[in-house]
């Protein structure tokens, strides 16, 4: 009876240490990684900082906001794809981590489908096109104009090569019939940086990182990525008014994590996120960067992600882009 009762409190010790067992125990056991795959100052690492508190508020845990950048986000998306599926390390999904990229590189060293497990997009935004001030254009028809007679003068900054600021400003030149020279940075922020100085004329970022730049007139805007013009842009078109709506295309920033991931595990993330989402003062930062918050489901935010990467599949293939 006695070696009966070792072994059973043995087989009780072993369950315990089971991924299962630590499954449930998320998330007492240490503080939450969640990658940024850029470097600070954009969107993404905007939006990351904006939900992080709140969400480790509602999981009793902190959540830390680290940025892992390079390779057009494929440095820290594989950060996440190398980690324990326990729910401590988390990414956040972008346009160019999860589409974009690898519709493009076929180097890429992770499938965005099969690696992750999508637990929610957090906000849509809207993209654009903007200009340094010393630019000899200030509105839309006199920077095609200017594009179009001077033919490889110019250059633009992007987050990084295969990023979304990078295909869909590809994009623009094959439908636009016009040429600019691609300026890659490891990250939205230092490409802003650069153009915000002076350094690249150009740049295809998305508006929250942007915005502010605009607002205080070191960025002028030319042309916008979203449904309708925007409240904080009402002078500028879209590209769809200009007759380009294949680009008319918004980013996405949502959260996911490393393939075989507990289900419990994802629900209770996913309800940190809805929670943080909740809050007004969550609720007010994000749209105030031009964001449209989504805060959908794990199956919703999967089939956005299956449906985005076969979008700019069909773009590479069409446009014949390569790196």
């Amino acid at each position: 009876m006695h070696r009966r009762t070792l072994v059973a409190t043995a087989a009780l010790l072993l369950a315990s240490a089971s991924p299962i067992a630590w499954a449930q125990a998320f998330p007492s056991a240490k503080p939450v990684r969640l990658v940024v795959p850029f470097a600070p100052g954009g969107t993404t690492d905007i939006v990351a900082r904006i939900v992080a508190e709140k969400m480790g508020a509602a999981l009793g845990q902190t959540v830390v906001v680290e940025n892992k950048a390079g390779a057009g986000g494929a440095i820290g998306a594989m950060e996440v794809v190398k980690a324990a599926p326990d729910g401590y390390t988390l990414s956040v999904a972008t346009v160019s981590t999860t589409a974009a990229n690898p519709a493009i590189n076929p180097k890429i060293p992770y499938d965005p489908i099969a690696d992750f497990v999508p637990i929610m997009n957090i906000a849509a935004t809207p993209n654009l096109i903007a200009v340094h001030p010393s630019f000899a254009a200030k509105d839309y028809k006199a920077f095609i104009d200017q594009l179009k007679k001077n033919p490889g003068k110019f250059s633009y900054a992007s987050s990084g090569t295969g990023g979304i600021g990078h295909l869909q400003t590809e994009l623009y030149k094959s439908l636009s019939g016009t040429f600019i020279t691609h300026i890659p940075y490891r990250g939205a922020g230092p490409a802003l940086n650069d153009t915000v100085a002076g350094q690249v004329p150009i740049i295809f970022d998305n508006l929250p990182s942007a915005l502010p730049f605009v607002k205080d007139g070191r960025l002028v805007p030319i042309v916008v990525a979203a449904p309708q013009r925007l409240a904080v842009l009402p002078d500028v078109p879209t590209f769809k008014e200009i007759g380009l709506e294949p680009v008319n295309r918004m980013a996405y920033y949502g959260l996911l994590a490393p393939k075989g991931t507990p289900k419990d595990v994802i629900d209770k993330i996913h309800a940190a996120a809805k929670a943080a989402l909740a809050d007004p003062g969550v609720r007010q930062r994000i749209e105030a960067t031009g964001s449209l918050i989504v805060g959908n489901s794990p199956g919703e935010f999967a089939e956005q992600i299956k449906a985005e990467l076969a979008v700019y599949k069909k773009v590479v293939a069409q446009q014949k882009l390569a790196l």
